[in-house]
């Protein structure tokens, strides 16, 4: 691929009813070359099984991490868990991608369904082999993945859906790609993509899963900048070369705080324009600056939209509630940017005071900003997003 690409991997599970933790388990790693999504589904559900798949992912991710070959890390699992003493099964199931930075892929299955590979809004079915590797039959396939592609990775609590239910024997493979494939000629975000598929699976068990249900897309999109200016820096003589580095290599801008639209204004000679749509009463409007995708208020703006993320990704990176980034509110804007349209963050902060902060009738201190961005650069890695801060 002539075009820097980044693989966008984020998943979302269902747990088992009743049950606190799930019997599946998702993992990314980043290597020099390559992003590999893992997923591993444990042997029943609960603890476990939770165990099972936690322990079957961390081996393989380990293992990948350091460049061992399939063999071994096969090898390892096999001899590390052993076989269940009831059943005879498997401990655990698992998927395996790697797309490697020049956008070749390898894609291991080992009784997961078939992953499901979408270009544009149509489904591929790349070639595979069959290989016994451990006293395991495993399916292997290698190939190149273009920009757009989506990879949808599941357990089998997918293919379960509605049974004994809505639907009479699951979801078939084919339906499951058919909405899929409908979805993705719309162009969702990963996120939007896993969610619509979770949701999807959740209305057919009417709430009440049967079967852990995860779902982890990987879609490959290219590398977006985003630049985020807040607050002027501490020497005015640094203002002009603030806002040139703000805007240099940038593909989406924001700039949060009254005083930092101003003096990008100023510096770029266009008029800033306040907006008198008050979406959210709590929350102060937007406004407008030619050549700026978005200028918020600061602090206040800023809060919100630490909200949002918080509840929009989990400790474990999770994707959840992704209705809040549709608000259309500054803070709102803001995090929807950082959730499905950044790829690389930068945070420019300035460490001007503020003399609005210095009111004692006012709950906030020198140091609140930033704060707030560190929180903010914090949990946009925890979103898997590159994250670099500059300090003026």
């Amino acid at each position: 691929m002539n075009m820097q690409h980044v693989v966008e991997c984020v998943y979302k599970s269902l747990n088992h009813k009743g049950e606190e933790l799930c019997g599946d388990k998702v993992e990314v790693v980043r290597t020099e070359d390559s992003d590999i999504l893992i997923l591993a589904d444990g042997l029943g559900s609960g603890v476990k099984a939770n165990i099972l798949s936690t322990l079957t992912s961390k081996i393989i991710a380990t293992m990948m991490r350091e460049g061992a070959p399939l063999e071994d890390t096969m090898e390892t699992i096999t001899s590390t868990l052993p076989l269940c003493s009831v059943r005879h099964v498997a401990y655990s199931t698992f998927s395996i991608l790697q797309i490697y930075h020049d956008g070749r892929a390898h894609l291991v299955e080992f009784d997961n369904p078939a992953c499901f590979c979408l270009r544009g809004s149509k489904l591929i079915r790349p070639a595979y082999i069959k290989r016994t590797i451990s006293g395991k039959e495993i399916r292997e396939s290698f190939f190149d993945v273009q920009m757009g592609d989506y990879y949808v990775l599941v357990s089998d609590g997918v293919t379960h859906a509605g049974v004994g239910s809505v639907l009479n024997f699951g979801w078939p493979w084919h339906d499951i790609a058919n909405y899929l494939a409908e979805e993705a000629a719309k162009r969702p975000s990963a996120h939007r993509m896993a969610n619509l598929l979770s949701t999807a699976c959740d209305e057919l068990y009417l709430h009440q899963p049967g079967d852990d249900t995860t779902v982890a897309v990987a879609k490959v999109i290219p590398a977006n900048h985003l630049h985020l200016l807040a607050s002027p820096p501490q020497h005015k003589e640094d203002d002009e070369r603030m806002v040139k580095e703000f805007l240099d290599g940038a593909n989406l801008t924001v700039i949060c705080g009254g005083s930092s639209g101003n003096m990008v204004s100023r510096i770029i000679g266009k008029p800033l324009r306040a907006s008198l749509k008050y979406l959210d009463p709590s929350i102060p409007p937007t406004a407008d600056l030619e050549g700026i995708d978005l200028v918020t208020e600061g602090v206040l703006t800023l809060s919100r939209t630490l909200e949002i993320l918080r509840k929009c990704v989990t400790p474990t990176g999770e994707v959840q509630n992704l209705e809040l980034l549709d608000a259309g509110n500054g803070a709102a804007q803001i995090a929807k940017l950082i959730v499905e349209k950044c790829t690389h963050l930068t945070l420019y902060i300035g460490q001007a005071i503020n003399p609005a902060h210095q009111n004692p009738d006012l709950p906030f201190d020198l140091s609140i900003k930033c704060r707030l961005l560190e929180e903010l650069a914090e949990l946009a890695r925890k979103l898997g997003r590159n994250v670099q801060c500059y300090y003026y």
